[in-house]
């Protein structure tokens, strides 16, 4: 925002690109009513009268001399100010556009039927697991994790023999946080977590217990409390990144379009 003055110096950008009355100069430079207007629409000021208009043109025209003055100095590398600008320029010309291009682009309908022809997206497979973990890091001996894997397939085997999971969990679980629930995950969706684990869960029957296996988090024991379901997202709850998608495809389209509409060329 600070360089909407100097670039309208620097590079000549009118408020509205067709010739309009001089009301003053910089340097010798021509400022026009359109400039002025078009800096007062910027900074979304509004001059109540004359008196008022004339204290913010005058503000205007200071910061404008001030911006000329630093510009024929030596003490700036102007080549680097140019090019700043420059890309600056391009930078807020393409992100305006398209903030404008998109803004009503996507209508609620377009939202509604992508979500009714795309079903299969907003589906999810869960499983209802409960689990103990043994940590492992990869700093760790073979000792040290075969030690590890020992006290897991201990705890299987107790778990085998009678002893409640939950109270198990609650005992000898490193992840503290589902330790206190008994080492209930809730939910756990289908490729939303390790897939070693997710495979494992996925293939336990309810009510089962698995064999000790190894994630990246150490070794767990799983039981599965609920058989896996697939649930369906709601409209509700899809529509803001359905909206999200079809921008990025419009975007892209338009992105596209624009840049076919330029010739490029390089020297070999």
């Amino acid at each position: 925002m600070r360089y909407i003055m100097i670039l309208l110096l620097v590079l000549g950008i009118s408020g509205c690109g067709k010739k309009d009355e001089k009301i003053a100069s910089v340097g010798g430079k021509a400022v026009s009513q359109s400039e002025f207007d078009a800096y007062l629409k910027f900074k979304r000021l509004n001059a109540k009268d004359d008196k008022q208009r004339g204290a913010l043109l005058d503000q205007y025209l200071d910061r404008a001399a001030l911006a000329a003055a630093i510009e024929k100095s030596d003490v700036l590398d102007q080549a680097s100010i140019k090019t700043e600008l420059e890309e600056f320029r391009k930078e807020m010309l393409i992100s305006r556009y398209f903030e404008k291009y998109l803004q009503d682009k996507v209508s609620d309908e377009a939202v509604q039927n992508y979500y009714n022809t795309h079903t299969s997206d907003w589906e999810e497979t869960q499983v209802h697991v409960a689990h103990i973990l043994i940590r492992t890091n990869p700093k760790m001996s073979e000792l040290e994790r075969k030690a590890k894997l020992t006290t897991a397939q201990e705890i299987y085997s107790k778990i085998r023999g009678g002893k409640d999971f939950g109270k198990m969990a609650e005992q000898f679980s490193e992840d503290k946080v589902s330790a206190k629930s008994g080492g209930d995950l809730g939910w756990v969706k289908q490729g939303g977590i390790d897939p070693n684990f997710s495979k494992i869960a996925f293939e336990t029957k309810e009510g089962e217990l698995s064999e000790p296996f190894e994630t990246p988090f150490g070794y767990h024991v799983i039981k599965v409390i609920e058989a896996p379901r697939t649930i369906k997202r709601s409209f509700e709850t899809a529509a803001g990144e359905i909206r999200y998608r079809l921008k990025n495809e419009a975007k892209k389209a338009e992105l596209d379009r624009l840049k076919g509409n330029v010739k490029v060329e390089k020297k070999k």
